[in-house]
């Protein structure tokens, strides 16, 4: 049995002089060991960083009551109740659960999903279109950007839309390469983030954190779930579910913003049959 083992290593003031960078031959032999360890080194990022992060993701209360779309488990979101005027939703990654979509069809909805690595929706609507297609930075024979797809899709609409993904991970490279444009026409955004966890990874908190700023410029979070599937990191004082739904209400619709402090919500379900894993103190105001 191979096992993997992620080394993180803390960055600190005096270690330039005794970096590995200073030593090929040391960073050398180094490396190779990691290789046989099948481990690799990371730099961590630090307390303050991932603090002020979270502290920026706080969920405030935004003048309309939350509901739940979608089934009592898996597949269901809690979004703000500002529904009216929105002309489509945009799901990608598709699975054996389609409630979500259906709820948002039956509002009357037109409702685009998109997945290559199934042949469509669990369940049908005649206002449902389905992709077989991946959604990701780059546009080609499998992939379609969300700029491209949303064009593609809508191609003469400028009007409200509402985006639901859940791309197991992808939803980093998804939202880098969407134009500024195309977010501000999303009222609410539902994401689920995948890899929380590795925010503690300097490397990896390079790329996560542009993620989150692009959308904190448009948009508040108004509501965030861990999913109970993968337990929380508990790290220096802070608390980091590995994965978390989270709902963006973009800031032109918010109606004198609080911080919320309702945690756990009463309208939150868990993911699976684990034991439930409510939402961190320190991801709402006042932990």
């Amino acid at each position: 049995m191979i096992v993997l083992v992620r080394l993180e290593i803390d960055s600190h003031p005096a270690w330039p002089d005794y970096s590995l960078d200073m030593y090929p031959l040391r960073r050398s032999v180094f490396v190779h060991v990691m290789g046989l360890l099948r481990a690799f080194p990371a730099w961590q990022a630090s307390r303050d960083l991932v603090q002020r992060l979270i502290g920026r993701l706080h969920p405030v209360a935004g003048g309309h009551e939350l509901i739940r779309l979608g089934p009592e488990g898996d597949g269901g979101y809690v979004i703000p109740d500002d529904l009216a005027g929105i002309e489509a939703c945009f799901s990608p990654g598709v699975c054996d659960i389609s409630g979500f979509e259906m709820d948002c069809a039956e509002r009357g909805m037109k409702v685009f999903l998109a997945d290559k690595s199934v042949d469509g929706p669990a369940c049908r609507h005649e206002l449902f279109t389905f992709t077989k297609k991946f959604v990701g930075a780059t546009t080609d024979d499998d992939f379609m950007t969300l700029d491209d797809w949303v064009t593609a899709s809508l191609p003469e609409s400028t009007s409200d839309l509402l985006l639901q993904i859940d791309v197991e991970g992808c939803e980093y490279e998804v939202f880098l390469s969407a134009s500024d444009a195309l977010l501000r026409r999303f009222r609410i955004i539902v994401v689920e983030f995948h890899f929380l966890d590795h925010l503690w990874s300097e490397h990896f908190f390079r790329i996560a954190r542009p993620v989150f700023d692009k959308l904190l410029q448009t948009h508040a979070c108004v509501h965030i779930h861990p999913n109970n599937s993968a337990g929380v990191l508990r790290k220096v004082g802070l608390a980091i579910p590995p994965i978390m739904e989270f709902t963006f209400y973009r800031r032109d619709r918010l109606v004198n913003p609080v911080p919320r402090s309702d945690f756990p919500c009463p309208l939150d379900r868990d993911n699976t049959p684990q034991a439930t894993v409510p939402l961190p103190a320190c991801w709402y105001h006042g932990g």
